[in-house]
Formats: structure tokens, sequence, C-alpha cells
């Protein structure tokens, strides 16, 4: 395993009250690396992001971290939602050093952590500018900035690019893919989009249909940055991955309709 921190679950299972969501799910999440967590409509994926992260005790099983944080993390386990979560009465800037306000990090310390991921995410010029004044993407780019500036170990990304238009979204997508692979930072990332999936992913999770159980894991050997949405080789791959879930999602879709 390389440096850093990585994820292990080990027999996680996880219901709502008499709903089982997840069932015996094991999972190795490798410093480091990128893992995708896809699937069907229902199939759990929030749950498990939400497990691995913290947020939420499974009722079986466990998680386990592996490998060592970095001595100026300050967040071991960060998270990425849909949400953008910006306050509106803080500038860019401001909604940064909103996630540094607690830590020993101070005055110049403080403003060069600020301006060290404004200028990764692109952002220098509108460290003053206030969240209304911008768009959806760059919204979202706030978002991985405020994320950055904690150096998490592990980045936990729950549908972060949902809410785009798909034009912004490939844009971003660009740009994930380039400050992941920049930054090193262990990565759990929960789509329903199979092209983003195989954008981003170095380890592509594919869950059935609720109680979700790892069906397979499909591993892309290829370096994630400079991945294009029309190589011939990442498009088979899609192709594949939507033959393994096309089924369930049907299935799932229908129960989701017969539900309401």
């Amino acid at each position: 395993m390389s440096a850093g921190l990585g994820l292990r679950a080990i027999g996680v299972s996880h219901a709502y009250r008499d709903l089982t969501v997840l069932q015996d799910i094991d999972l190795n999440v490798p410093a480091g690396e990128v893992v995708v967590l896809v699937g069907p409509s229902g199939c759990g994926k929030s749950t498990l992001l939400g497990i691995l992260g913290g947020l939420i005790a499974p009722d079986r099983g466990e998680v386990r971290c592996e490998g060592e944080v970095a001595a100026d993390c300050l967040n071991p386990l960060t998270y990425v939602f849909q949400d953008f979560a910006l306050l509106p009465w803080r500038s860019v800037a401001g909604n940064i050093s909103l996630v540094l306000e607690d830590s020993a990090l101070v005055g110049p310390a403080r403003a060069a952590r600020i301006n060290e991921v404004l200028a990764v995410t692109g952002l220098t010029e509108f460290a003053d500018a206030w969240p209304r004044q911008l768009s959806g993407g760059m919204r979202q780019r706030v978002g991985i900035a405020r994320a950055l500036a904690v150096r998490p170990a592990c980045l936990l990304m729950d549908e972060p690019l949902s809410a785009l238009d798909a034009q912004t979204r490939d844009l971003l997508l660009d740009e994930f893919s380039t400050l992941i692979s920049g930054a090193g930072t262990t990565t759990v990332y929960v789509t329903h989009n199979l092209s983003e999936a195989v954008r981003l992913g170095q380890h592509i999770v594919v869950l059935s249909r609720r109680p979700g159980r790892i069906k397979r894991v499909v591993r892309i050997d290829r370096p994630v940055s400079g991945r294009s949405a029309t190589d011939p080789d990442l498009l088979a791959i899609e192709k594949d991955l939507w033959s393994l879930i096309r089924e369930d999602a049907a299935a799932a879709e229908r129960e989701l309709g017969h539900v309401r």
C-alpha cells in the first residue's frame, strides 16, 4: 500500500428499520487511489459512503483506517456533497477560511493556505466575490477548494456534479481529474453517471440493487489525469458497466415506482 490513508470495510451491512440497504460489503480503498461507487437507484451508494466516512454506524461489520495521516492534515475524512453549502454572507476566500478557523493555522499561514487552494482550483481572481455572483460550476469549485484547504487524507464525494448542466459537468471533470491525480488524495466518489466513473475511477465498484452487494470491482490501469470522454477504451468500459447495471437499474425503477 502506498503512503497515506486507506479504508477497509469488513462485512458491512446496514438497514433502515426493516429495509436492508447494504449486505456483506467487503471493500478495500487503497491509499492514494480513486474508488468510484456506482449502481442502480436505492442500492446504498450514499449509505456506504457515510459508513466509510464515519457518519453512519453500520448495523454489522466495521470500517478500518489503514496507513498514515500527514502532519499537516486538519481533517482526515472530508466530505464534498452535491449541495455547495456556501455561506452567502461570506466571500469565496471567507468560505474557504471557515474550515480553518478552529485550527492552529492562523495569520500568514492561514492566508497562505487559502491562497494556495484558490490557485489550485483557479479561483484566485474570485477570492473577493460573493457566492451569488458565481455560476453553479464555480460555486462547486469553491466547495472543492474548501475541502482541499484542510489537506484531507481521504476525500469523500457524494454526487458533487449531479446538480450541474452537462457542459459545466464535463469541464469540472477535467479539473477534478487533474486535482485528484496531482494531490494524490485517497478519494471515494459516488455517482450514477458512468461517464464520470470511467473518467475518474481507478477502481469502479458496481453495487447490485437493494440490498446492495458488490457485484464486481473494475480496475482501470491508466492515469486519471488526461482521460477523455471520447476515448474508445473508456467508452468500452462504460458499456460493460452498463451491461452489469442495466437489469438491476430497471428492476430498481419498478420498485421505486411501486413505492410511490
